[in-house]
């Protein structure tokens, strides 16, 4: 057995209070008459009154409201199987993770605002597997596809530029990376979002864009920060900051390839979008794939645990009406003495 509300076994609590405030109304009310009338009295004005039963009657109540809280914990017991059928496509998002995505252009960095927006993307999917690549100077599977939103959000929380060792922006290596992430028996319904802040540096993307387009994968491409480039801080460990200089001397700026992923989204029947200070566009994306095909995932089995607060209910249901119809006056036969008596 289990319960689907365990919040509401706090009300368990009211019991024991509830037994205190009968036991103090029932020795308040004693008292109360007690003052009112010598005892010999009180047992002729009050005599039908049954204590017995006005305990009876508080009992039922209390038990009424233990039964009231069982049913609103939500008891379950016994399994069904039953067979869940979906619609959807398959999204692999490759994240830029190196060190340029630490740049503050977009508060407050690249990398945080990026990881930020593609979780609420997740959010909004629907019945649509989802994966995670990470890549900068080579590509790695952080989450193989799958339906479980909320592991996927925890792969994506620990992505940062220490995760890859290899510096540079590999975005070759990136779709590469996630084409193998997909089913090669399905040539359909399938999309992978590719989020980088930089150029090229392997040289291939617009070969391996080439390839996801003969294996039927969509890219939706979105260029992060500015294209005029602007510098790459680095932190030391008490925060300070200084910005990366190359062997002469000279700061480094990134700057982003937009070409190139125009590029990559036009030979996959994609789209391009510019991810700005004030408008990052993954929300744009999230329209795309929902005006797309979807087909009808295999049915998956699993076990559903059946509610039984029903039975509590009827009990509560029960014991309310006894208490009402059970009055807390007992029945006194009265013997005929004689008409003048």
């Amino acid at each position: 057995m289990k319960f689907g509300a365990l919040e509401y076994f706090w009300f368990f609590l009211a019991i024991p209070v509830l037994v205190g405030f009968y036991f103090y109304a029932f020795r308040k009310k004693r008292k109360a008459l007690e003052r009112f009338a010598h005892i010999e009295m009180l047992k002729k004005l009050v005599g039908r009154i049954s204590k017995r039963r006005q305990s009876l009657k508080a009992f039922l109540m209390i038990l009424a409201v233990f039964f009231a809280v069982i049913t609103l914990t939500r008891p379950q017991y016994g399994t069904k199987m039953e067979l869940m059928k979906r619609k959807g496509i398959d999204v692999v998002i490759a994240v830029d993770v190196s060190l340029s995505m630490y740049a503050e252009d977009i508060k407050p960095n690249r990398l945080e605002r990026a990881k930020h927006e593609i979780a609420s993307f997740i959010d909004k999917l629907r019945g649509d597997r989802v994966g995670l690549v990470a890549f900068a100077g080579e590509a790695f599977l952080q989450c193989p596809l799958t339906l479980d939103y909320s592991a996927a959000k925890i792969f994506l929380e620990v992505l940062g530029p220490g995760l890859i060792g290899t510096p540079g922006t590999a975005i070759g290596s990136a779709i590469e990376k996630g084409l193998s992430a997909f089913d090669p028996t399905e040539r359909k319904y399938r999309v992978l979002v590719l989020l980088t802040d930089g150029e090229d540096h392997s040289g291939k993307a617009e070969k391996w864009a080439d390839e996801a387009a003969k294996q039927g994968v969509t890219i939706y491409t979105v260029g992060i920060g500015s294209v005029s480039g602007v510098p790459i801080p680095i932190k030391d460990n008490v925060g300070n900051i200084s910005y990366k200089k190359d062997r002469r001397g000279n700061v480094v700026s990134t700057k982003l390839d937009e070409l190139t992923l125009q590029k990559i989204a036009l030979t996959t029947n994609g789209k391009y979008f510019h991810a700005a200070p004030g408008r990052f566009q993954l929300e744009e994306v999230v329209e795309e794939i929902n005006q797309m095909e979807k087909r009808e995932m295999e049915g998956e089995r699993f076990t559903q645990f059946e509610d039984r607060f029903q039975y509590p209910l009827a009990v509560t249901i029960f014991l309310v009406i006894i208490e009402m119809l059970i009055s807390d006056r007992r029945k006194v036969k009265k013997k005929w003495t004689g008409r003048f008596s």
